[in-house]
């Protein structure tokens, strides 16, 4: 049995209903030119928003689709807000954009509910074949791999796709929003976990607070470890970290062996940042239908500034 790939699919972004709001957003830096086209902005109950658009990949050579989360306050004052990144962008809002089943993490929901002053950046996925192996995938599928069936010759752009991140889209988010550039998260779940640890080690002086949901490291289970270890995390404040005790349902094997991969590498972070949880949780598999449930906890955890004693 494989595991770690989840069941994804087409997104069929092309259902995304137009806005008659839409518009295009120039943007202009030293490094690139940006021209993207808004698909859509959906405003909920009159406050929150939703932008949807594409961007230009330099590296990847190809669009991908953008998803913006501003807060109910966002257009009525002046203030700035720490941007929270997240990988699986079909996945993070909206159960009707979700693929691999048609469940999401419900944080539209949560963040209106909750108020939450944050604005959450969601990237898209790369739906094609077995891409988004090869861009959470630092670098390729280790020796540790082959223990829960996986293929050696994937992974090995999660370095470029980072790169994305940093030196595209997180001037273009910076610049076109009411940031605070030096409040920046990052979140992902599976492989997106994968790819969120190795920019925490890459960058820490970017992504201060890290999440991640029932991490994929076994695909590059040695060389996540090995760069935690060489790695100055001192600059990190929070670290959070989860794992179900049976993430492959009854596969009693690949459960042990996925819990025992996360346990390493909480191990080797909570020597080195002293605000690293890890949650077993009981009887969780691999699913949004477990993963949006650990949501708000996640939220408490990094920005106890922002959430207090609110309850959900």
């Amino acid at each position: 049995m494989v595991f770690g790939q989840l069941a994804y699919y087409d997104a069929h972004l092309s259902q995304i209903t137009q806005s008659s709001m839409a518009k295009e957003i120039p943007y202009f830096d030293d490094k690139c030119y940006y021209f993207t086209r808004l698909v859509s902005i959906e405003a909920k109950g009159g406050s929150s928003v939703l932008e949807i658009f594409p961007i230009h990949m330099k590296e990847f050579n190809q669009d991908r689709t953008i998803r913006v989360y501003t807060p109910q306050n966002y257009r009525e004052a002046e203030k700035r807000y720490p941007v929270l990144y997240m990988h699986d962008g079909q996945n993070v809002f909206r159960d009707e954009s979700a693929v691999g089943g048609g469940v999401s993490l419900g944080l539209e929901n949560f963040l209106d509910e909750t108020k939450l002053e944050i604005i959450v950046v969601g990237i898209d996925l790369n739906t094609a074949g077995q891409e988004r192996v090869n861009e959470y995938c630092p670098w390729k599928n280790g020796e540790y791999s082959t223990k829960l069936g996986g293929d050696r010759t994937l992974g090995g752009r999660g370095e470029a796709y980072l790169n994305f991140i940093t030196d595209e889209l997180k001037p273009f988010i910076d610049k076109q929003y009411r940031t605070l550039p030096d409040q920046t998260s990052m979140a992902g779940i599976s492989l997106g976990g994968l790819i969120t640890s190795f920019a925490a080690c890459k960058y820490p002086e970017i992504f201060a607070k890290v999440a991640v949901f029932s991490s994929a490291f076994w695909r590059n289970q040695e060389d996540i470890e090995n760069l935690i270890r060489r790695s100055d995390l001192s600059s990190i404040e929070r670290f959070y970290l989860d794992c179900g005790t049976v993430e492959a349902r009854e596969d009693t094997y690949i459960n042990n062996e996925f819990l025992s991969s996360n346990k390493a590498v909480y191990e080797l972070l909570k020597e080195r940042i002293i605000n690293t949880r890890f949650d077993i949780i009981e009887d969780a598999e691999h699913h949004y239908n477990f993963f949006r449930q650990r949501v708000p906890e996640v939220f408490k955890f990094l920005y106890p500034e922002l959430t207090g004693d609110f309850k959900h």
